[in-house]
């Protein structure tokens, strides 16, 4: 998949039910052949007048492939050589520190990575990928994020700290004081390792966050095993969360709107000049990585 665009979205859990409900304009998506698999379904779509790539990383037809077992590799690389170089993703994450409500937008701004044996490099066997994570996540995306969150009059929370677990279960309490304690406020399951494999590849993210229920502990929630997170979120709750998930193709238009204006003048488009300048890899990308044995 050749095509020149330059900007693409990751949608979370719900991006599909939207692209079928017609809360985003319909695009046809099926999954990209590439040399580490095959990608989540990948297709085009007009956002804020302009054609974007657009990824439903759980799958079409709703939560078909739950995070953990996200081909994230496939999917970093296949939007890559689609030509995008900014990603725009959202996610869902539990709020661990409570003064975050469910429906509430957040712009993360650091991450805590907790998952366990997920690919998380392009560069295995290598001496590559030695690389800073401060800014975690590109301050130029999220501040687009931001102005076109204020700009569709909703209010956003810039900056906070991530933690991103293995699942598919969900956390216990006693995890979740661990991760308060180190600073965690948000938890969720997507973020990482993809954030991580779009700087291998000198690619700009940054993400949208909407909170969709409190975390194992935070409040009194008593077990309800036939509703969505088991009880972590009443019925008020998820209208609220509802609403939010309604607003964020309005917020996606209007930072692709932005962001088509800005050139990259980010550190995220340079992560790997240290290696080019000592001649460890030449200027294609694709030579850089090795697919896995």
């Amino acid at each position: 998949m050749h095509v020149s665009i330059r900007l693409a979205v990751i949608g979370g859990s719900r991006a599909y039910d939207l692209l079928a409900e017609g809360d985003l304009p319909e695009g046809q998506l099926a999954p990209v052949e590439t040399p580490f698999g095959r990608s989540s379904p990948l297709g085009t779509l007009r956002l804020g007048g302009h054609e974007v790539l657009f990824l439903s990383r759980h799958g079409l037809g709703g939560y078909r492939v739950g995070a953990p077992f996200v081909n994230y590799r496939a999917n970093i690389y296949a939007l890559k050589d689609a030509g995008a170089d900014r990603i725009i993703a959202w996610s869902g994450p539990g709020a661990i520190d409570p003064s975050f409500v469910p429906g509430q937008y957040v712009i993360p701004d650091d991450l805590v990575d907790e998952t366990r044996g997920r690919a998380s490099s392009f560069y295995e066997g290598t001496g590559l990928g030695l690389l800073r994570q401060d800014p975690v996540f590109c301050p130029a995306i999220a501040a687009a994020l931001a102005t076109a969150a204020s700009g569709s009059g909703i209010s956003v929370t810039e900056g906070a700290a991530y933690v991103c677990t293995q699942g598919p279960r969900l956390e216990t309490p006693a995890e979740i004081r661990k991760y308060g304690l180190a600073g965690g406020q948000l938890v969720g399951m997507t973020l990482a390792p993809e954030v991580f494999l779009a700087r291998e590849l000198e690619m700009c993210y940054a993400a949208l966050c909407y909170v969709t229920n409190y975390a194992e502990g935070v409040r009194e929630a008593p077990p309800r095993p036939e509703v969505l997170f088991q009880g972590l979120a009443d019925e008020q709750d998820q209208a609220t969360v509802e609403a939010a998930v309604r607003g964020l193709a309005c917020v996606m238009e209007r930072a692709v709107e932005a962001l088509a204006e800005t050139p990259r003048c980010c550190p995220c488009a340079e992560s790997m000049k240290r290696y080019k300048l000592q001649g460890d890899i030449g200027e294609d990308w694709r030579e850089w990585v090795r697919p896995p044995l």
